[in-house]
């Protein structure tokens, strides 16, 4: 019976430390292209059953790239899972060569599915995205410090502002020329911006950070982006469900959405006055809800039908 292949690699800005389970092999290269390319031809000779990187802000994209292009079997973890897989398993140092060890042990461990890498358009897409949110946290932190600053600074800290904002006004205007350029990416906008509460900033972010929408069932869907309740239980205790993990921006994202939908979609409104007509508090509630209308945008894009309200 042939051996199975579990690869870890930890990213750095200057270089990869990959290690290789079973066999325990561990090496180091230099972070560009061309050493990124000869990995992939190495590990492609070994065909391994999943390889596991941390999601690092963006500069785990080029290797992550680099090796799907060729085929290979890449998972992107958040790295939360990754520490507490090693500290449930007593390793508490941390290097960058222990580092892609237990990353190459968790992916033994856990088998994480390969996902889907957004092709040239879709990372194009995502870094506009992440752009646009790095404007959002420096405006609210200018204006912040507007407020506390002294008046020999002030007029600077405005003048910024005002070009923060007009940032704003720019990339806003580029994710809708981009979605619109694309039939793929403006079909999907399309099917989601027709749901009630869906606008086109929430749909250019649901496009570019969960390019998972409508290939996994709804169970799954909810944890990837971090609304699906997870239990506190033990022994006869029976804690507080919870939600937790995922992906924090489209979280948010989706909670401003899920805040218009309990107004105006008529769906999402009639559940949310049920759960508080049945004593659920708000918050909970909007959590309920946030999931409800998660799996309806998953399944919009999954059988690619626009939204359709049917009153009783």
């Amino acid at each position: 019976m042939d051996t199975l292949i579990f690869v870890g690699i930890d990213i750095a800005k200057e270089h990869l430390d990959i290690a290789i389970r079973p066999s325990g092999e561990t090496w180091s290269i230099s972070n560009d292209e061309q050493a990124v390319m000869e990995l992939a031809q190495k590990l492609k000779e070994l065909c391994p059953v999943v390889i596991a990187m941390e999601a690092t802000g963006g500069l785990e994209m080029c290797v992550a790239s680099g090796l799907t292009i060729v085929g290979l079997p890449v998972a992107v973890i958040n790295p939360r899972q990754v520490r507490n897989f090693a500290k449930s398993t007593g390793k508490l140092a941390k290097t960058d060569t222990l580092d892609a060890q237990v990353l190459a042990h968790f992916a033994e461990a856990i088998r994480p599915e390969a996902r889907f890498l957004s092709d040239e358009q879709g990372q194009k897409l995502q870094a506009l995205v992440t752009r646009r949110r790095q404007i959002i946290e420096m405006l609210v932190a200018e204006k912040n410090r507007s407020h506390a600053s002294h008046k020999t600074i002030q007029k600077r800290v405005k003048e910024h502002i005002v070009w923060l904002e007009t940032e704003l006004e720019d990339l806003d205007k580029n994710l809708g020329q981009f979605i619109r350029e694309s039939p793929v990416w403006r079909e999907k906008d399309n099917l989601l911006q027709s749901v009630p509460g869906i606008g086109p900033i929430t749909s250019s972010v649901l496009l570019a950070s969960l390019p998972e929408l409508g290939s996994l069932d709804r169970k799954k869907i909810a944890a990837l982006v971090g609304v699906a309740p997870f239990n506190r239980d033990s022994g006869n205790m029976r804690g507080k469900r919870s939600v937790w993990g995922g992906r924090s921006h489209v979280r948010s994202m989706l909670y401003l959405a899920t805040l218009t939908a309990t107004r105006f979609n008529p769906v999402i409104k009639k559940f949310y006055t049920r759960l508080i007509e049945a004593g659920k508090k708000p918050k909970v509630a909007i959590t309920a809800c946030m999931r409800k209308l998660l799996t309806i945008l998953n399944a919009i894009i999954r059988y690619s039908q626009p939204w359709r309200f049917q009153s009783d």
